[in-house]
């Protein structure tokens, strides 16, 4: 995990966690390894950077995140289909273009991104379990769940992440301060200590660049 040993290189402060860093990265390596997703919410600041985690994750970000051959051969046959039903003969030309743009992502939702379902769900009912709603209909045995406070203490966080245990989930909280409530219900805490929230996601941001930038070298 190169980039996490360079980030506590850069920032000492964060070496007494490194660790916990490490094993947020393993854990949600795993998850992808079987096939699963993560699942990511925040408030605020932790709102945009549930948006930005799933960004990084979702499409390239250092490095070229090309189809794999297998994946071109059943879109040359998609393709192929759609053009032998629409009287068309140009699949090399969509092939080419679908290659030179596309890229593999790590499965990864933005639960704060569902503007829709959590607008509705607050407007019939409380609020605080919007995100804890998303997981039960989202979430499946074996994901994981990225919790992100800067304080440990956000409701609808913290319900959200009841909801993934009960679902089977893993739990990962990244916060600030001493933890909060989130530190005893997540199964790995990385947890920022420092009291001042705007330090606090200063660091948070690094944090998640290396852990991504570490799951990007090992997948891609």
């Amino acid at each position: 995990m190169r980039y996490i040993e360079e980030l506590c290189s850069r920032r000492p402060n964060l070496t007494s966690i490194k660790v916990d860093i490490e094993e947020a990265c393993k854990t949600i390596s795993n998850c992808y390894k079987e096939g699963k997703k993560l699942l990511i919410c925040g408030n605020g600041g932790s709102s945009a950077d549930s948006s930005h985690i799933t960004g990084e994750l979702m499409k390239a970000f250092k490095k070229e995140r090309t189809i794999d051959d297998r994946f071109e051969e059943k879109l040359k046959e998609s393709i192929d289909d759609y053009m032998d039903k629409n009287n068309l003969n140009d699949t090399k030309s969509l092939l080419n273009d679908m290659k030179k743009n596309l890229e593999q992502g790590l499965p990864t939702i933005d639960l704060t991104a569902l503007v829709g379902l959590n607008t509705a769900f607050a407007n019939d009912k409380d609020g605080n379990f919007v995100y804890a709603n998303s997981v039960l209909g989202l979430g499946k045995a074996g994901d994981v769940l990225l919790c992100i406070s800067t304080s440990g203490n956000s409701k609808n966080v913290l319900y959200a992440a009841l909801v993934a245990k009960a679902k089977g989930m893993k739990v990962i909280a990244l916060t600030g301060f001493e933890g909060g409530a989130l530190k005893d219900v997540a199964d790995i805490n990385i947890i920022v200590h420092i009291r001042e929230t705007y330090l606090v996601q200063e660091e948070h941001i690094a944090i998640y660049h290396a852990i991504c930038l570490d799951l990007e070298e090992e997948f891609f």
